[in-house]
């Protein structure tokens, strides 16, 4: 049972005795969105459409721009996330959540910047871990991350118990351990159950069984996807770092009341790797129960069959609980599967997302290709071709590593899509034929797009679908590459219904504006007439009107 919380009378006299002043005068603001989850909602589709400030009309350099720094004590992996209106610190205030490298959680006063708690969450004793304790990643030489890798994939916040939920990590230097953490975000206390260390085991006769089952890594497996909360459980999903090995595709669920493990699930038992990161979006879900993930290079079926499914690895899944298990109820795999593993050309890299109100899913790879699948029909396997609605071809420079987002304007509803060595792409979605429509296709054709094996990852806002609202944020390294190297960063704004229309940058008055060091794969988040934006420069910038 989930620890009660204290009075929030109590508990907002004892945060006021003892942090720190605003930064601002407190006012009340008027909206008071919720962020709970990346991505906005389980759809994944990076869409708020209940911003009533922001507008085509004011966010531009005169108008709008920094107003104020969110400073934290490490780089931030995890994209921030906002309660609107809660109760704390003497009145109802909106709240961002920041989560580091170092295993500190943050809670500041979204409108002014106040600092409500910190606490960290490093086991005691132990340390953070960090990319050289990585030592058979990438040859020994891992880049991907530049330093810590304490709480890496973003948060879940369940607002009807008042408890968020995420994975710090630990290490001595020679033990490692991965815990699920449950705390309160009042003041980040642990609810009674928490933390719960991670642990698995599974029959399987995979890479790193031993006497007929796989055992999990706390080492080598890689928790980079955001969190889910789907029908009272918790969802965790793994990968690896830099395809180090043994180590396999797993989710693993439990019961957020009390945490203990409801499910598991590897995606390649009797196999190898099958990954789960998605370039840090979470898992998708819909209102039915069913999860919805894409895995990278692994193994494809069994004992000859490339249908079975026991191994789905480069496979698109709808997932379904049955008890404590998952049951894979459809699935895709491209038909050049085994191309795309030979040549480390994960499907699954580009952030997938459910077109909201339709029964689509968007999912993308390295290979350059969007897949639109029937959540409810994939597609399968065929050797001959890919059965799928459509498939969507950016070209072979457009390797995916990126988070796509969606809107749904007055007249037309568009996917966006920057990849790393491509221009922004906006392209229509066509009710009439569930198809792309490439004949409609936006382009930003300007200059100064991501490169390297980093793309943009894009977040969008609106006041429901009036036109004048609809804006496309875009956070992508302004140069390098960042796949393996800390790089300078920029957002954008566009017109969310006509992308060759910029409206403002945080370059065009960089000395006011300017925010640092990219966070790779760490979207903005758009909530209340404020644009968080995560940096590796140990802070988050804020922006508004001015």
């Amino acid at each position: 049972m989930v620890k009660r919380i204290l009075p929030l009378v109590l508990v907002s006299l004892l945060l006021a005795s003892c942090q720190d002043s605003p930064t601002n005068p407190s006012t009340t603001n008027p909206q008071s969105v919720s962020v709970l989850t990346q991505h906005n909602d389980n759809t994944r589709a990076g869409w708020n459409d209940t911003e009533t400030a922001l507008t085509t009309s004011n966010v531009n350099v005169q108008q709008f721009g920094k107003v104020f720094t969110l400073p934290v004590d490490g780089e931030v992996y995890a994209q921030p996330l906002v309660i609107g209106h809660l109760s704390i610190g003497g009145g109802n205030h909106n709240v961002v959540y920041v989560a580091t490298i170092n295993n500190t959680l943050y809670a500041f006063d979204g409108d002014n910047g106040r600092l409500y708690w910190r606490k960290n969450f490093t086991r005691s004793g132990w340390r953070a871990p960090k990319n050289t304790d990585m030592t058979g990643a990438c040859g020994g030489t891992y880049t991907n991350f530049s330093g810590n890798m304490g709480i890496v994939g973003t948060p879940v916040i369940d607002t009807a118990s008042g408890t968020m939920y995420f994975v710090a990590r630990s290490t001595t230097g020679s033990q490692y351990v991965q815990y699920l953490h449950a705390v309160s975000i009042l003041d980040g206390s642990e609810v009674v159950t928490s933390p719960r260390v991670i642990t698995a085991t599974i029959s399987g006769t995979g890479d790193g069984s031993v006497n007929g089952s796989i055992t999990f890594d706390a080492q080598k497996q890689n928790q980079r996807q955001g969190l889910t909360l789907l029908n009272g459980v918790v969802y965790v999903s793994f990968s690896s770092h830099c395809d180090w090995g043994p180590y396999h595709g797993w989710i693993l669920g439990y019961d957020a009341a009390t945490l203990q493990q409801q499910v598991v699930y590897n995606a390649t038992p009797n196999g190898y790797a099958g990954g789960m990161w998605e370039s840090g979006a979470g898992m998708a879900a819909d209102a039915q129960g069913n999860l919805y993930v894409v895995t990278g290079n692994g193994t494809v079926g069994d004992a000859g069959d490339a249908t079975n499914l026991t191994n789905r690895g480069t496979s698109a899944l709808k997932l379904t609980r049955s008890g404590s298990a998952l049951q894979v109820t459809s699935y895709f795999t491209p038909q050049n599967y085994q191309y795309l593993n030979d040549f480390d050309l994960d499907y699954g890299t580009g952030g997938a997302f459910l077109i909201p109100n339709s029964v689509y899913y968007l999912t993308a790879g390295k290979d350059g290709n969007l897949y639109l699948l029937n959540k409810d029909a994939m597609g399968g396997f065929q050797s001959s071709s890919n059965q799928v609605q459509q498939v969507v071809s950016l070209g072979s420079n457009s390797n995916m590593h990126c988070q796509a987002s969606y809107y749904k304007g007055s007249s037309k509803e568009f996917i966006y899509v920057w990849s790393e060595n491509d221009v922004l792409r906006a392209i229509p979605f066509d009710r009439g034929s569930n198809l792309l429509d490439r004949t409609g296709e936006i382009d930003f054709l300007g200059t100064g797009g991501p490169t390297g094996q980093s793309g943009a990852v894009l977040s969008v806002s609106s006041d429901s679908s009036t036109d004048g609202t609809g804006i496309l944020w875009a956070s992508y390294a302004s140069s390098g590459d960042a796949e393996s190297f800390v790089s300078p960063g920029i957002l954008r704004a566009f017109d969310a219904n006509d992308v060759t229309r910029e409206l403002w940058n945080n370059q065009q008055n960089a000395a006011r504006d300017g925010a640092g060091t990219y966070a790779k794969f760490s979207p903005p988040t758009i909530a209340n007439g404020h644009v968080y934006l995560p940096t590796f420069s140990n802070k988050v910038v804020v922006y508004g009107l001015q």
